[in-house]
């Protein structure tokens, strides 16, 4: 599924499986994206099918096909004539199946992050991707944030020099979420308990592959992953949930911190961090070295060798008129008064319809959504053998090799 492009949709019908908190911030974009026809939604909360409902009237489109009967009520939904493209965004357990149900379907899928969270279940996105001819694409909504995308154009142009070492992470204050009645706390909490790894590596490690260009030209080749104990939950738990609340019984196995450390083909080198049970500000790091200088982000600052202010940061203002990305140039203004996380769900949003519309190849593929997915069980593995190398699988069996750009 290497370069290959959409047929084009005048509309792209679109079914959302998926209504909860998550679900609808993204319809809200998709709705205001020109071109798009919401057909069907599903969720198993009579409630908030109800409210994404309500959303989609509101913006003057006509009634869409409500799905909330059990658990396999996506399975109708997915199946109708009138769905071009399914969105999904459901609890991480429920990511392949339903994309997998929707390829076979015909249709092409979306879903939220990580895609798959087995090394099997990679693969099967991947095989049922190529043997069905429908993309499956994973709605990494970082990869269109502003600096992200304002970094790609600096690389490109070669301010960086060649890439050498990547530093990124999803480090965030979730207990509050975890432990709440509702929403994700219904299930999100419930992961710690399974599996000591990297939960939630993607948000991250997306915008480095893309500046790596990795699955084109470079690849991930292995990783070493190391987890600190597991108190912060544990900690948060005591001092705000009564004695006799049954999850004062829960069993954590997911340290608070989880660091791997990635070997690309090439040669270079990532660290990749996840935390999201300790105190402290919201932080991708995003930090990328090259021969000729280095960008780091939260805050946003740069380094190129030869200028003004000898070894000092410099913030990233004066670079922008020249670097900044032409999604960002054309429809920022937009994104940043409708779209959620400052902008960059509209981008992604936008950036997905476009390419259907016009009939080119989408940013970001089957092979993407597998090779950032894979460092959630890869890290569990290397952490169970006491921080031993694993091997990355080539989900495109030797195609990496083969120069192409990921995004615009």
């Amino acid at each position: 599924m290497i370069n290959v492009p959409f047929v084009r949709y005048e509309t792209v019908r679109l079914a959302v499986v998926g209504t909860g908190l998550r679900g609808r911030g993204v319809l809200r974009e998709f709705l205001n994206v020109p071109g798009v026809q919401v057909t069907a939604l599903c969720d198993v909360v009579e409630e908030k099918v109800l409210q994404a409902k309500a959303l989609v009237e509101k913006a003057g489109q006509k009634t869409p096909a409500l799905y909330f009967k059990g658990e396999r009520g996506f399975e109708e939904a997915i199946r109708r004539d009138d769905v071009d493209f399914v969105y999904i965004a459901t609890p991480w357990e429920w990511h392949v199946p339903q994309s997998l149900a929707a390829m076979n379907a015909g249709k092409h899928v979306g879903t939220e992050v990580p895609a798959a969270y087995t090394i099997e279940d990679c693969w099967k996105l991947v095989e049922t991707s190529e043997r069905t001819r429908r993309h499956c694409i994973i709605m990494e909504n970082c990869c269109y944030d502003y600096d992200e995308l304002l970094v790609l154009n600096m690389i490109r142009a070669g301010l960086l020099g060649e890439l050498i070492h990547g530093e990124c992470a999803y480090n965030h204050d979730l207990r509050h979420i975890l432990f709440e009645t509702r929403d994700e706390g219904l299930w999100r909490r419930r992961h710690h308990t399974l599996r000591d790894s990297n939960l939630y590596p993607t948000h991250g490690l997306g915008p480095l592959a893309n500046y790596m260009n990795i699955n084109r030209g470079d690849k991930f080749d292995y990783l070493v992953a190391m987890s600190s104990g597991h108190w912060g939950l544990e900690a948060y738990r005591k001092e705000h949930l009564a004695a006799d609340d049954p999850r004062q019984k829960e069993v954590y196995k997911c340290g608070d911190y989880n660091t791997s450390l990635v070997k690309t083909a090439k040669g270079r080198s990532i660290m990749l961090q996840h935390n999201v049970s300790t105190p402290r500000p919201y932080d991708r790091i995003n930090l990328i070295q090259g021969t000729k200088g280095i960008f780091r982000d939260y805050p946003s600052r740069v380094f190129i060798e030869g200028q003004e202010g000898r070894h000092a940061w410099q913030n990233t203002d004066k670079f922008k008129a020249r670097y900044e990305h032409e999604l960002w140039r054309k429809e920022g203004e937009t994104a940043r008064r409708l779209g959620g996380h400052g902008g960059m769900d509209y981008l992604m949003c936008y950036r997905l319809i476009e390419c259907m519309r016009q009939g080119l190849v989408p940013d970001m593929d089957v092979y993407d959504a597998a090779a950032w997915s894979a460092p959630g069980p890869l890290s569990e593995i290397s952490v169970a053998k006491g921080s031993s190398p694993v091997k990355f699988p080539d989900f495109t069996r030797g195609r990496w090799t083969r120069e192409r750009r990921s995004v615009p």
